[in-house]
């Protein structure tokens, strides 16, 4: 069996992910055979695995930290919100159904043994363990349901550590407080807990040391670490909260490309634009503001995980007009996904799959109709373009529950896990859809849609482009080694010896 090391936080937010994502590396860079784990995220951010399964994008990111492909049984639980229909549980990377929250707490039981199956493969496969909770284990409420926080520790005897996110304030009060609970509630659950680490800290440690001292000994628990406040690293947000607001316009420099992502109510998978945002002569921005959309280069409308109810707010800001004006000004419309359903021209949902509407007039800039199944497809693809001055093959990820039919002319698409080819997109004029996530991954053709531009403006196109995927590994990296310099290392390394 493998060891097990769990990173348990006092809310949601502490930085459980990065943590695990920056122990993962340290781990592997240190010889060991290591693997994430998270039993259950909640979260409107995934990634498709090789064989079309459907896992958190933290746990992918977790994977590529410990330079393993990404696959379902690093996160056997998906559940991704739906607001008042409920929440789309997803396990071992499929639909399973969509739950009422105080249904799912009844379901957990029968959830725990999927749980299990994971837990037991990755055991015989893996030397380590590296896992993260979720939330805050000292939720009294549901603790006779939960099946990720003290429920998988106790299962694989793992050693806790938790962490607290001083930036909140209140740190101490909420590391004192969940280890009493958990005493309160079973006294084993406390004993599991053999350090805390305190992250997001800005200033001189040497002010903590007292309250760390006075800590410890209200606990008995050790301080393993005080993780300073990251400022300049790059590492995917999971939560849509984390997008930066926008406070002004976009700046006057003539020879940047300005890109606006439109800031949905439940936008998903925003990471699909984090290889824009590193490139050096663009700035993106997520907005809603008519002058932000009239003075952009680029308007992309992103995933939703509520297309509808998105098309609906968006049609009540009266976007449709804005787009129109950018439009007349030469400006480039994009649809990924969710975004590619709304610039058609209806989208229908015949079985109330996602909306009570049974059809909506969509923006109608592309000649394309959807109709909502309840099949979800998830898989990745290698993607030909026919309608661009680009014929490199492309890389992408679908998920998406509906399917679309109409002028469908943009890719010829080979999808991986069926080997089924198909066409995706369509492109009409300045105006172009596709369902492929993780297209701007491709940095070739990153470049090339940032070149049409700059050739645009009159400025020279830009022969180099920086890969992102190298980005990522040295973002990583650098996290890691940062991270390595303020744990107490070697006392952690011991709880896995």
């Amino acid at each position: 069996m493998a060891k097990a090391l769990m990173i348990q936080g006092t809310s949601s937010g502490a930085g459980k992910s990065f943590l695990v994502i920056a122990l993962g590396r340290i781990l592997k860079n240190s010889g060991f055979n290591v693997a994430p784990f998270k039993a259950q995220n909640m979260s409107l951010q995934s990634y498709i695995t090789l064989d079309g399964g459907e896992i958190g994008l933290a746990q992918a990111l977790q994977a590529k930290a410990c330079r393993l492909e990404p696959e379902v049984h690093f996160n056997p639980i998906l559940l991704k919100a739906e607001g008042k229909r409920g929440t789309q549980v997803i396990v071992h990377g499929k639909v399973y159904k969509t739950l009422k929250p105080a249904d799912y707490y009844k379901e957990t039981k029968k959830l725990w043994k999927y749980v299990k199956e994971s837990l037991e493969l990755l055991s015989q496969n893996y030397e380590i363990l590296i896992i993260e909770g979720a939330g805050s284990p000292a939720e009294i409420n549901l603790m006779d349901s939960e099946i990720v926080n003290m429920k998988v520790a106790e299962y694989l005897n793992a050693n806790v550590l938790l962490v607290g996110d001083i930036d909140r304030g209140g740190v101490f009060a909420s590391l004192y407080g969940t280890v009493k609970l958990l005493k309160f509630y079973k006294n084993t659950y406390s004993k599991l807990i053999k350090g805390y680490i305190i992250n997001k800290f800005r200033g001189d440690v040497n002010i903590l040391k007292p309250g760390i001292k006075k800590l410890e000994e209200l606990i008995k628990k050790p301080c393993l670490g005080v993780l300073p406040y990251f400022e300049n690293l790059y590492i995917s947000e999971e939560d849509s909260l984390a997008l930066p607001q926008r406070i002004e316009f976009f700046s006057q420099e003539k020879e940047i490309i300005k890109i606006v992502v439109l800031r949905l109510k439940y936008i998903s998978n925003f990471h699909d634009f984090d290889p824009l945002r590193h490139e050096p002569d663009v700035e993106l921005i997520y907005s809603l503001r008519k002058e932000d959309i009239l003075n952009a280069d680029i308007v992309i409308i992103p995933g939703s995980k509520k297309t509808v109810e998105d098309l609906n707010f968006l049609k009540a800001l009266e976007i449709e007009k804005t787009l129109k004006q950018a439009l007349e000004k030469g400006s480039e419309i994009i649809g990924i996904c969710g975004g590619f359903q709304m610039l058609g021209e209806v989208i229908k949902d015949p079985q109330n799959v996602e909306s009570s509407q049974k059809e909506i007039k969509a923006l109608g800039f592309l000649e394309v109709e959807t109709i909502f199944i309840p099949e979800k497809t998830t898989t990745q693809c290698y993607a030909y373009p026919l309608k661009f001055d680009f014929k490199e093959k492309l890389w992408g990820y679908e998920i998406h529950m509906g399917q679309t039919k109409g002028e469908l002319n943009l890719f010829k698409i080979k999808r991986l896990a069926t080997k089924e080819e198909t066409l995706d997109g369509s492109k009409k004029g300045n105006v172009w859809g596709t369902y492929l996530h993780g297209i701007f991954n491709n940095d070739s053709f990153r470049r090339y849609i940032i070149n049409k531009h700059r050739i645009k403006k009159g400025l020279k196109p830009l022969n180099f482009t920086y890969s992102y995927k190298e980005f990522q590994e040295k973002q990583i990296d650098i996290f890691a080694k940062e991270v390595k310099k303020y744990l107490k290392i070697d006392k952690i390394f011991n709880l896995i010896k």
